[in-house]
């Protein structure tokens, strides 16, 4: 494939030769702006796509996920609110709030931010979502639908699925079918492993989940042609782990010392994955960066599902 149509699905090679950089932030912007023409259709025909998002307490870096999420939802041409709650609102008035939100016909998807105040049972207001309004596909029913391959009815957590169009992304430039190759994922947890590891299946690759206490992983990883580290470890996978020509999906985002100190004189700090990307990148063929990899995907499904949503509740 030609370098212009490597850029067109949102790749681009590296600098210093080697792995195609899979580009996170080109990729996002080419899944929003298609959102926003399928909703303008939809909205065009009596039904404007809601989003609700409800944040509990005042975490600076939940404030600034949900002020990302309310910006997006706009520039798809949501009908977009918050409700922001006082960090000791009881657990009986949150889920009252997101009962409520379940009953508004102008609401199709609903986000309750994480994490929640100690004293609040997540798992019980996230159970209190209504399944066709669970847009960051953490219900019960939708994990379930997930598991037992029903994609076209459930609605996908939005890191995995994410992670997936990229993978795709990278397969389509690199003229690879995915069906019948070796991935495995690193990380077991409800939020992105295990539903990534289903997405695979779902494109017949032969699937080993992984994690902490998988005997020989540096083995497990090296016979992987499709690895998924989501391991929250920072540069735990070495990159002479990595098997020569493997496509790379790093969903960890670590905040570790950097060099130097910042405007305000505090030691400096820089994000990365947790895979080593330098030397991972040399044998890869394919690799997402951090930041600017996976991360912009997330904002970019979350509204895809609400699309979603509002399309099947609208018949």
């Amino acid at each position: 494939m030609t370098d212009q149509g490597i850029e067109a699905l949102g790749l681009r090679q590296s600098p210093e030769g080697g792995a195609l950089i899979i580009d996170g932030k080109l990729v996002s912007q080419s899944v929003l702006a298609d959102v926003a023409e399928k909703a303008a259709v939809l909205t065009a025909r009596g039904m404007r796509p809601g989003l609700a998002v409800v944040l509990v307490g005042e975490d600076p870096a939940s404030q600034v996920y949900v002020k990302s999420k309310g910006k997006a939802a706009e520039s798809c041409g949501f009908h977009s609110i918050q409700h922001t709650l006082p960090v000791e609102t009881p657990q009986a008035d949150l889920v009252a709030l997101v009962e409520a939100l379940n009953r508004d016909p102008a609401i199709h998807g609903i986000l309750v931010q994480l994490p929640l105040p100690r004293h609040i049972d997540a798992t019980k207001v996230l159970e209190t979502i209504s399944p066709a309004k669970d847009v960051d596909g953490f219900h019960p029913v939708n994990a379930g639908l997930l598991a037992i391959g029903d994609i076209e009815r459930a609605l996908v957590p939005c890191t995995p699925a994410g992670s997936m169009i990229l993978l795709q992304r990278a397969a389509k430039a690199l003229k690879i079918d995915l069906a019948g190759r070796d991935a495995v994922v690193v990380g077991r947890s409800n939020i992105v492993g295990k539903p990534m590891a289903q997405l695979l299946l779902a494109q017949n690759c032969t699937v080993t989940l992984a994690h902490s206490r998988t005997h020989d992983l540096p083995a497990v990883v090296g016979r992987a042609e499709i690895l998924v580290a989501a391991v929250g470890r920072p540069e735990m996978v070495l990159g002479e782990w990595v098997r020569p020509g493997a496509l790379v999906i790093d969903v960890g985002i670590n905040r570790v010392p950097g060099t130097g100190l910042d405007a305000q004189g505090r030691p400096k700090t820089r994000l990365v994955g947790d895979v080593a990307f330098a030397e991972a990148a040399k044998r890869a063929a394919a690799i997402t960066p951090v930041p600017g990899g996976v991360g912009p995907m997330t904002i970019a499904m979350l509204m895809s599902n609400t699309l979603s949503a509002a399309t099947r509740i609208a018949g």
